[in-house]
This record gives C-alpha cells, structure tokens and sequence, in this order.
C-alpha cells in the first residue's frame, strides 16, 4: 500500500510539474539572433530544403560526428560484455520456438517496404523531414523483424563491422575534404549545390546523409545481432 501511495504521490508531482510548465509557456514573439540566421541562409549557403538536416550535417557536423562516435562504442560495448556472458558451446539446445506463419508471411511482405522507406529517408533528407539517423534506424528496424520472424538467423559480423567502418571512414574523409576545398569541416560546398530543392541539390549533404545512416543502422544492427547471440546462448 505504501509503495502505490508513493508512486500516486510521484505521478501527482510529476503532473503538476508539467502543467506549470505548460500554463507557462509563452512562444518567443521572434526567432533569436542564431536561429534567425540559419534561417535566413540556409538555402543561400547551404542549398538544402529542409532547414534541421542541413544545420546537423554542416554547422553542426563535429557534434554529428560525436554522436555516432557514441552510438558506436555503445554497440562495441554491448557487444563486448555480452560476448562474455554466453554460455559455451553445446550447453544448451537451440531452444528456439517457430515462427507464426502470420508473423514470418508478414515479415516478407514488409522488408521490401522498409528498405525502401529507409532509402528514401536517406536520399530525400535534404529535402524532406528524415536524414541520415533516421533511415539508419529505419534500416536497423528491418533487421530486429528479420530476427524476430525467424530467430535462428544469423548476420556476419564481419559484413555489419565493414559497413560500418567503410561508411565511418568516408564519412571523415569528406569531413576533411570540406576544410580543404570549402570552408571547414563538413563543408558541403566542395560538391556543386545544384538547383535548389532538386534531387542532386545541396552539395555534399546526400552523400554525407546516406554515410551516416549506413553507419547508424549497422550499429544498431550489432546491437540487436549481439542481443539475439545471447538468447541463443
């Protein structure tokens, strides 16, 4: 009884924190001096449609860079610990229950699907809401249903290791051929910006897009690989 008076008592907290907040709020009557720069200059400087990617792949891009840093020693790290928790070899059956035929019919349905809604988001980022971490995930959504439908299934590591490498790497030679041919680090004006809100528009910001969704969704897709290894274990 104690222990659900508490939790009525943090969940009231909680609620009145957030309605202060809410009752609150006051839009601010005008953009502040940096966002009203980015939004004046985007499509000037930068050529690409959607405002959000273009500051996260360029004025941002050493915290882009950062970020996915992140993401991979995170699945490095999850790989890493739990290599060390399976068990050996031959100590447990295969332990895997089948697959309902809804749920393995379903699945080849919907990976086609997925992999062309990810491709998009990765090639349309720079016009259109998506990019890079969001196709990536997009992607590495295919791969957890493909582990569900059927559990016995098994990527390379190597193939997701050398994705992700290859795809980091090139990620940093175009970082630095920005601040070679352009005006810094991930400068996408090393590439021709190209007419705006075309398909091969915003210089180097498409390719740098589908770089880091490859790279995203090979790293969540080790996660989950290693995740699955362990229950098979």
């Amino acid at each position: 009884m104690t222990r659900n008076w508490l939790i009525a008592g943090l969940l009231a907290l909680l609620g009145v924190a957030f309605l202060t907040l809410a009752a609150g709020y006051a839009p601010d009557p005008a953009l502040n001096r940096t966002a009203d720069y980015y939004a004046q200059n985007v499509a000037q400087d930068i050529g690409a449609q959607n405002v959000v990617t273009a500051i996260i792949i360029t004025w941002r891009g050493l915290d882009t860079l950062g970020e996915v840093t992140v993401l991979f020693l995170t699945a490095a790290i999850v790989g890493l610990v739990l290599a060390q928790s399976k068990a050996p070899k031959g100590a447990s059956g295969s332990g895997f229950l089948p697959s309902g035929e809804l749920l393995t019919t379903g699945t080849r349905m919907l990976i086609p699907l997925i992999a062309l809604l990810g491709a998009y988001v990765l090639a349309n980022g720079h016009l259109s809401p998506g990019g890079g971490f969001q196709g990536g995930a997009i992607l590495a959504s295919g791969v957890l249903l493909l582990l569900l439908a059927d559990p016995a299934r098994r990527f390379g590591h190597g193939l997701i290791a050398w994705i992700e490498s290859v795809s980091g790497l090139l990620y940093v030679l175009i970082g630095l051929a920005g601040m070679a041919f352009a005006g810094g680090f991930l400068d996408n004006g090393f590439l021709p910006l190209g007419r705006f809100g075309a398909m091969l528009s915003a210089g180097a910001i498409p390719l740098i897009s589908v770089l880091i969704g490859l790279k995203v969704g090979a790293e969540f897709s080790s996660i989950l690989e290693s995740l699955e290894e362990t229950e098979d274990a």
